[in-house]
Formats: structure tokens, sequence, C-alpha cells
């Protein structure tokens, strides 16, 4: 085999170009979400953005409103599931591992762990949005269907599956936001040294 055969360095351990221009793309983009994450209302704001576009260029085309309506259904999906706990009070499981909410006021605090977490759920939420645009520009999804029907039937299970949830929060009591834990605040700190 000669020295320069790219098959024989890649049987060698030497990965072949597209792998290696897959492995650094990679890399480049789990640094730039990495470097996201923190910056919770950016991310936020850019993905707010980014659907405004989508439905703007939705508005303007005047077409793939089954894409919008499966971009809701699955956006609503992740909603609920950001809104649930990570362990369903409803099931009586005891083997939660503590994971359980608090259903006494001298429990100790437990935080809301969510199903879903915030970062995976602007992540997907994102991501859905990138691919419902990409959609766009393909005429195959171009389905033809009567819109009002579909915001209307969307309207509904919005209202049916917020009313279920709303319904469960209140029948186990809990909150889907995490406040914190209760500080107490201890001795001002005054600045004065006392020499001994």
């Amino acid at each position: 085999m000669a020295e320069g055969d790219s098959s024989g360095e890649a049987l060698h351990g030497r990965p072949s170009l597209p792998s290696r221009v897959f492995t650094r793309t990679g890399q480049v983009y789990q640094t730039w979400l990495d470097r996201l994450t923190p910056h919770t209302p950016l991310r936020w704001l850019l993905t707010t953005l980014l659907a405004a576009g989508y439905l703007a260029r939705v508005y303007w085309l005047q077409g793939w409103y089954i894409v919008t309506y499966a971009l809701g259904i699955y956006h609503l999906n992740l909603f609920i599931a950001f809104l649930s706990p990570k362990v369903d009070p409803s099931f009586g499981d005891d083997s939660d591992d503590g994971m359980a909410l608090p259903t006494r006021q001298n429990e100790e605090f437990r935080p809301f762990i969510r199903r879903l977490p915030e970062f995976k759920f602007w992540y997907s939420a994102t991501k859905a949005v990138v691919i419902a645009m990409l959609c766009t520009c393909f005429d195959a999804f171009n389905v033809p269907v009567f819109w009002p029907i579909l915001v209307m039937y969307f309207l509904l299970l919005f209202c049916i599956t917020m009313k279920r949830q709303i319904k469960h929060m209140i029948k186990y009591r809990y909150i889907p936001l995490t406040t914190g834990k209760r500080r107490y605040k201890g001795k001002e700190d005054t600045g004065k040294v006392f020499a001994s």
C-alpha cells in the first residue's frame, strides 16, 4: 500500500477528511451552544425573531399552513412537557428516589424539576422553527388546506390541553416556577475589624 493512500490512513487510525470536517463542525456548533447557554433572554429573543420571520414568510407566500399547524402542535407538546414535573405525582409511585413534589407545608423544600428542561425546550423549539422554515422552500409541503379550520382546531386543542394541565397543577399543588429556597439574613457586616 502506498504511503499517501487515504484509505490506508483511515485503516491505521487517522480519520478521513469528511470525518474530520464533520467532527470539527460539530465542535464549533457545540461551542456556540455552550456560549449561548447562560444567556436565556437572548436565546429566546433570537428564537422569537426567527419564529416571527417564519410567520412573515408564511403570510407573504400565502401557503404552508399545514407546516405551520404541525409547528404549533409540536411547540404545544414542548410547552406542556416544560410545565410538567419530571415525576408525575398522579402515578403515586414510591420509587421516585426522593424526586416527588412536597405535599405538606412542613416538608423539606424541593425545587420543581421539569420533565423538559428550559435549555432543551429552547433548543427543540428553535430547531423546529428552522426545519419549518426549510420546509417552506419546497412546494411539496405546501398542501392546500382551509386554514381557518386549522386555526380553530389548534385553539380548541390548546384550551383543552391547558385546562387539563392547570387542573393537574391545582390537584397536586405545584407551580412550575422555581423561586428558590428561602434565604435568611444573618448579621449585617459592619466592616469593623476588632483587634485582640
